[in-house]
């Protein structure tokens, strides 16, 4: 029965076991981001804090429109488990870094999706994952943004309450 209904679904079955590994992704960037929103909390940096549970519940926002995907088109998604989200950092540069380069990842993730999906010719997924596509697009800018902000202020003292405040407006 269970081959039966993986060849009655949508979406390539490939394509969708790619979508679950990505539902995983999207779910250790969620936690992530919740730690770093923990670490700006435990640091007096509220901006950053707040602008990172944001960021972790826009993941989570991710990972169940994934999910919904695979079920609505027949196919079977799985609740991830989440191992090794980092804890403890050494500044708030370093935080940004990492979710600069989390969000990188994350987009590559989406590209090879895509090129799976034109190479098995699943259109539908294709075109579901165009969303994704712009929302990586805009998720590295906002890191990339504030980064610039380091360059510019540096990172000792006042820079950082300054950077803080300024993270209101990426």
């Amino acid at each position: 029965m269970k081959d039966l209904v993986r060849q009655k679904i949508s979406i390539n079955v490939d394509v969708m076991d790619l979508l679950n590994q990505q539902i995983t992704k999207e779910a250790h960037s969620s936690s992530a981001y919740l730690a770093m929103a923990s670490w700006c909390d435990q640091n007096g940096l509220t901006n950053s804090a707040d602008l990172f549970y944001k960021q972790s519940e826009e993941e989570r926002e991710h990972m169940l429109k994934i999910f919904r995907f695979i079920n609505d088109n027949g196919g079977t998604a799985f609740s991830p488990e989440v191992r090794n989200v980092m804890h403890e950092f050494n500044s708030l540069q370093e935080i940004y870094e990492s979710a600069l380069d989390q969000e990188i990842e994350i987009t590559k993730s989406i590209h090879n999706i895509v090129l799976k999906c034109r190479k098995v010719q699943d259109l539908s997924s294709e075109y579901f994952l165009q969303w994704f596509i712009q929302e990586q697009m805009e998720e590295e800018q906002k890191m990339r943004r504030v980064l610039e902000l380091f360059d510019l202020m540096g990172t000792d003292g006042i820079a950082l309450k300054l950077i803080d405040e300024r993270v209101q407006d990426v």
